[in-house]
């Protein structure tokens, strides 16, 4: 099963499930100006969680044409991004880090960063370097406190897209990946039994018409349960907070004009733009600090053969 937040062209924004005719609404409500609570997609997680494929509402809501609607975020508004850093051996090697998840933990990125599909990721300063990193995403669909390793799966709602765009330097990470724009998310959120074994799964990124990353997913250093388990030991995990898994080799420069594609079968295709409008000087001083990101992309076929 396949879900999406959506926003109509009338000022409705819903949650609902994706269907051959196009998007049947579980919940569908009016913005009227007012402050409008949680997201219809999070009221969804917190009411039916690890169960929305036994959602049986589907054949009742109204129907809507992709192409009449605007997609959001699957999550437009979580409580919480947790990151995994440094989770392929590649990209340990490629950005010569000394140390990987294992030493590190989690980092947080800002919900406010949350980005929808085909919408523009804004560079914030014309003097830093920004990087794309493309990531497998989990969604998580009921309260987890303490879980293990063996049932972290069980508290899973679905997987989407994510891309963690990145400045360089010296800064907290939660800093140079938190901007605005600089999460962006999607298409969908697919459940579970839809995508089967994360390990058959493959995630590939391109700028522009270049093929930057090319990975599997079982070359995680710590997978999913893992990074379930150990974020629920430090926080308690609730319905639509995100975990995101970290990014293999191939991650580079971007700049004004760009656009960025990410797709891991068969959770769809993230497609966003990228520009320096309105760009400023940055006020830090961590341009040469931090590590030292490749001068040039990793080539993919070194990826591959990791």
């Amino acid at each position: 099963m396949k879900l999406a937040s959506f926003t109509t062209s009338d000022r409705r924004r819903g949650a609902g499930i994706l269907t051959d005719k196009g998007i049947r609404a579980l919940i569908l409500e009016r913005i009227d100006g007012a402050d409008p609570g949680s997201s219809p997609m999070r009221r969804l997680l917190s009411a039916h969680g690890t169960d929305l494929p036994e959602v049986t509402s589907a054949g009742e809501g109204e129907l809507f044409s992709i192409e009449d609607v605007q997609l959001d975020a699957p999550v437009p508004d979580p409580g919480k991004i947790i990151a995994a850093p440094v989770n392929y051996r590649d990209h340990q090697a490629e950005m010569n880090e000394d140390a990987h998840i294992s030493a590190l933990g989690f980092f947080l990125k800002s919900p406010a960063s949350v980005l929808a599909p085909g919408e523009t990721v804004r560079l914030p300063y014309t003097d830093r370097r920004f990087d794309q990193e493309g990531e497998l995403a989990l969604v998580i669909g009921k309260e987890a406190s303490h879980v293990s390793v063996q049932d972290a799966l069980g508290f899973v709602a679905g997987y989407t897209l994510l891309l963690d765009m990145t400045m360089r330097g010296g800064e907290d990470r939660s800093t140079r990946k938190s901007f605005d724009t600089f999460t962006p998310m999607g298409p969908y959120l697919v459940t579970p039994d839809e995508v089967g074994s994360l390990d058959e799964l493959n995630l590939r990124c391109w700028v522009d018409d270049d093929l930057r990353q090319d990975a599997d997913i079982k070359d995680l250093i710590w997978g999913v349960p893992e990074l379930i388990a150990y974020a629920s030991s430090v926080t308690k995990l609730m319905p639509g907070d995100i975990i995101t898994t970290g990014t293999p080799a191939g991650i580079g420069q971007v700049t004004d004009g760009q656009r960025i594609a990410l797709e891991i079968r068969p959770l769809g295709r993230l497609e966003v733009n990228v520009s320096a409008l309105g760009a400023t000087a940055c006020p830090t001083k961590g341009a040469n600090r931090g590590p030292k990101p490749p001068a040039t992309v990793t080539p993919v076929r070194a990826a591959a053969a990791r």
